[in-house]
C-alpha cells in the first residue's frame, strides 16, 4: 500500500481453481469529454470550417459564431462518460456474497483467510493484506447504506435513549437475495471467529442476544426503541424498527384499542417487534454454522460473541507495541521514539485509520494472542521527509528519515487520509497494462511499491 492517490478500477477473488469476479467501480472516470447535444459536430465544423464573408456581413457573422458558442456552452454542458474501466457495478458485498455462499463450506475454514483475492488492474499481489482490506470496505457498505441488510436503531433517528451509534438488521431486507445476502453476513462473521481478525461492526446487543439465542424482553425494545416502548397506538399496529406502521395480529389495524384490551395489545406488539427480525437472524446463523459449530454460540454472552466477531473498537498503541518487530533500527532510535509519540498523539479515529493503512484491517483482536502477524518498523533510505509506505500482506511500515516529530506526524497523517485503498492505482493507469499474474513473494509486492512511490513523487 502507498500513498498513492488510489482509484480503483475492478477486482477479482480467487479461491483454489475458481475465480470470483468482483467488479469494484469508486471514483474513475476516463475524462472523456463529449458534447451533450446530437448536432454537436455541426457545430464544431460551423465555427472551424464555415468560410467567413468578407465586407459588413464579416463582423455579423463573427458575432452569430459567438453567440452560437456561447450558447452551445450553456445549453450543452460537457459531460464525463466513464471509461470501461470506471463503469458502475455492484457493492463488493453483493458481489462476493452471491458467490462465496455456494462454495463448499470446508474451502472457507481456514486459519488465515478463506478466499485470496486479485486486484485486476492494479500491483497489489495478496498475501493477506488485499483479503482483509476488502472485508473492511465491505464492513463499510454494511454500515453505510449501499447494502440494506442493516439499519440504524429507531432510538438514532429520534436521537433519544441508548444505541444510538448501533444498526439492527434490516426486517424489511426478506427478499431471496437478502436471506442469501444474510448467509454470507454469517459467513463473513463464522470467518472473524475462526481467523482472529474482527470485523469493523456496531450491531446492538440485541443482535448479538439473538444469534446467541438469549431470550429478548420489554427492556431490550426500550434499549433500540425508547419511543416506540413507550407510546400505544389507537388500534393494534405498531411501529416496526424500519419505521413501518404495521399490523401486530392479522388485521390488526381494523381492532380499536380500548382499556379491556390494552394488555393485549401490549404483550402482542412486544412479541411482534421481539420476533420481527428471526428469518433475517436464521439466516445469518445459518451462514454462521457452515464456518463454526453454532449450537455452541448458546454458551456465550451477547458481548462475548461481539467481542469475538468485532475485536476492540480501540486501537491500542501498547499492544502494537507489544507486536512490533525493528529491522535495520532500534527501538531507542530517535526516529522510533517520534513515531511511538506521534501515534499517542493521534486519535483514535486517525489510529483506525492508521492500522487499515499498514494491515488492510480497521480492529485489532481482544486478546493479544491472537494476533499472528508481527507489526513490522522498517528504515529506509529514501529522501528525508518522504511519504511511508506500508505492505498491508506483511503488516509493514517503511519510514524514511525525518527531521522532526511534526513533519514525521505530518507526512504519516497524509498517509493514512489519502491511501484507503490497496495500491498501485496511479502505477497501473499511468503504464496502462494489466499486471500479470505473479506470486506472493514479497520482493515482487516491493518492487511495485517503490514504483509507485516514485510516480507519486
Amino acid at each position: 500500500q502507498t500513498t498513492s492517490q488510489s482509484n480503483t478500477n475492478m477486482n477479482s477473488c480467487k479461491r483454489g481453481g475458481g475465480l470470483l469476479r468482483i467488479g469494484k467501480c469508486k471514483r474513475f472516470f476516463s475524462g472523456t469529454k463529449t458534447l451533450g447535444c446530437p448536432n454537436s459536430m455541426l457545430c464544431f465544423q460551423l465555427t472551424n470550417h464555415v468560410q467567413r464573408p468578407k465586407g459588413i456581413l464579416g463582423p455579423l457573422f463573427g458575432m452569430l459564431i459567438v453567440l452560437l458558442e456561447l450558447f452551445h456552452r450553456v445549453c450543452f454542458k460537457p459531460s464525463l462518460i466513464p471509461s470501461h474501466r470506471g463503469r458502475s457495478s455492484k457493492p463488493i458485498f453483493v458481489q462476493i456474497a452471491k458467490q462465496v455462499v455456494n462454495l463448499n463450506p470446508l474451502e472457507l475454514r481456514l486459519p488465515s483467510r478463506a478466499w485470496k483475492v486479485k486486484l485486476v488492474g492494479e500491483g497489489a499481489d495478496d498475501a493477506g493484506g488485499v483479503f482483509d482490506d476488502t472485508i473492511t470496505e465491505m464492513c463499510q457498505e454494511l454500515q453505510s447504506g449501499v447494502v440494506d441488510l442493516l439499519i440504524h436503531t429507531p432510538n438514532s433517528f429520534a436521537d433519544v435513549g441508548c444505541n444510538t451509534d448501533r444498526f439492527l438488521l434490516n426486517p424489511g431486507a426478506h427478499s431471496e437475495d437478502h436471506m442469501v445476502q444474510f448467509r454470507f453476513l454469517g459467513i463473513l462473521m463464522a470467518v472473524a471467529i475462526r481467523t482472529k481478525k474482527p470485523l469493523d461492526l456496531h450491531l446492538a446487543p440485541w443482535v448479538w442476544k439473538q444469534l446467541c439465542c438469549m431470550p429478548l424482553s420489554g427492556a431490550d425494545l426500550e434499549e433500540v426503541d425508547l419511543l416506540t416502548y413507550r407510546t400505544l397506538q389507537d388500534s393494534f399496529m405498531a411501529h416496526s424498527a424500519d419505521g413501518r406502521l404495521v399490523p401486530v395480529v392479522p388485521r390488526g389495524q381494523n381492532i380499536s384499542l380500548t382499556f379491556s384490551n390494552r394488555t393485549e395489545y401490549v404483550e402482542r406488539a412486544l412479541d411482534y417487534r421481539l420476533h420481527e427480525m428471526d428469518s433475517q437472524v436464521d439466516a445469518v446463523r445459518e451462514g454462521m454454522s457452515t464456518i463454526i459449530p453454532v449450537p455452541l454460540l448458546s454458551l456465550l454472552t451477547a458481548q462475548q460473541l461481539e467481542q469475538l466477531v468485532c475485536g476492540l473498537p480501540e486501537v491500542s498503541v501498547e499492544m502494537l507495541k507489544k507486536l512490533v518487530r525493528y529491522r535495520d533500527i532500534t527501538e531507542n532510535h530517535q526516529l522510533i521514539r517520534w513515531f511511538w509519540q506521534s501515534l499517542k498523539e493521534f486519535t483514535n479515529e486517525e489510529r483506525v485509520l492508521f492500522l487499515r493503512f499498514v494491515s488492510g484491517r480497521s480492529r485489532l483482536p481482544s486478546n493479544l494472542a491472537d494476533i499472528s502477524q508481527k507489526f513490522q518498523i522498517i528504515k529506509v533510505d529514501r529522501p528525508i521527509n518522504g511519504l511511508p509506505t506500508a505492505q498491508t500482506c506483511f503488516f509493514l511500515l517503511r519510514l524514511p528519515p525525518y527531521t522532526s516529530q511534526a513533519i514525521l506526524a505530518e507526512r504519516l497523517r497524509y498517509s493514512i487520509h489519502n491511501c484507503t485503498s490497496i495500491d498501485m492505482d496511479n502505477y497501473m493507469l499511468t503504464h496502462n497494462t494489466e499486471p500479470a499474474e505473479s506470486s506472493d513473494t514479497e520482493d515482487t509486492v516491493e518492487k511495485f511499491a517503490v514504483d509507485a512511490a516514485a510516480d507519486y513523487k
